[in-house]
């Protein structure tokens, strides 16, 4: 596929069309070598959906470590061996600290987010209550407190919440080699579940994992099938004491290309850039929003140093993006 090739299909997903799986698996399979042609087309794709509005959002690790769950690339997980932060679910002012200061800076939306298969009944009060106290600021508010049923979503769209945050992690057909004390279907059925109590979707996954590129392909068409309305887009930090802590990292090109073909799979969605997004790219970091994503988390991660919002912001000037909050903004 050549660049004029690229645009074509670029334009016409641009214009609504579905131009079907195979066409996307013939991205997929472009070498990372020429991922410079990918990128005329995917930031097409942004432009058109986006313009030069870039959405972004911050997260309060508001429980962590001790995690049940052995998920390979974690650094809270029970099987890893880490000196990651280990503390209980945070008291509601804590929570409600970071809203309050991102609510008053260009920050769209912030969430809590806290280790574990899922939080107890009574954590997800103590969630909501802080939660709520940010009614009346100007930020979109999120969680992500995992796999919760239906009176746990009930208690947290009371409170305010308009978004809920679950990663798929990767593809169903890679999804054992990440994660064996639950199953890819949980996942899914959680954000459906998120989806019917009325909720926003955030949902994405984690590349440097050891997928192919066709599993890479396999979780956009998966995101895609579930309409998902945002997608953190992760790549591995490789930490010592986790099993994947020696892997091998993944490279600049390939994030970018990543990127780039999840925005061909998802032309709607918000392609939000998360962990790894400087480690991994290093000097090609900048060039994410050419390549289609529309947003970036920024400040600290869950248990690693993020970027500043200030480093943030200035980056935005100079490439000729801004903040997507607006001062007339409604936050749902």
């Amino acid at each position: 596929m050549d660049r004029k090739n690229l645009i074509e299909l670029a334009e016409c997903i641009a214009e609504g069309q579905d131009p079907g799986s195979e066409a996307y698996r013939d991205l997929a399979t472009l070498p990372e070598s020429r991922f410079f042609t990918l990128l005329a087309g995917a930031d097409l794709i942004r432009d058109r959906y986006f313009g030069k509005h870039v959405h972004l959002c911050a997260i309060c690790n508001g429980k962590s470590g001790r995690c049940s769950e052995d998920c390979a690339f974690c650094s809270q997980s029970k099987v890893a061996g880490t000196d990651a932060p280990v503390y209980p679910l945070l008291e509601a002012e804590k929570m409600r600290e970071g809203g309050t200061r991102v609510a008053a800076a260009p920050v769209d939306r912030y969430a809590v987010v806290t280790s574990g298969r899922r939080i107890p009944r009574a954590e997800v009060y103590a969630v909501a209550e802080a939660l709520e106290g940010l009614k009346g600021e100007r930020i979109g508010l999120c969680t992500s407190l995992g796999i919760l049923g239906e009176e746990d979503f009930r208690i947290l769209k009371a409170a305010g919440v308009t978004r809920y945050h679950h990663n798929l992690e990767t593809a169903e057909s890679h999804f054992e080699h990440i994660c064996t004390t639950h199953t890819y279907r949980e996942r899914v059925a959680t954000v459906e579940a998120a989806r019917s109590a009325g909720f926003s979707i955030c949902s994405g996954g984690i590349f440097g994992v050891g997928e192919t590129d066709e599993q890479v392909i396999e979780l956009g068409l998966a995101l895609k099938e579930l309409q998902v309305d945002a997608v953190p887009v992760n790549f591995l930090v490789p930490i010592p004491g986790t099993r994947l802590g020696e892997s091998e990292p993944i490279s600049p090109l390939r994030c970018l290309k990543i990127i780039a073909v999840l925005r061909f799979i998802l032309p709607g969605a918000d392609i939000l850039v998360c962990g790894g997004r400087e480690s991994a790219m290093r000097d090609m970091h900048p060039l994410v929003f050419y390549a289609g994503a529309s947003g970036v988390m920024t400040d600290d991660y869950l248990t690693t140093a993020g970027r500043s919002l200030q480093d943030d912001l200035e980056m935005l000037e100079r490439l000729g993006f801004k903040p997507r909050k607006a001062a007339d903004r409604v936050f749902k």
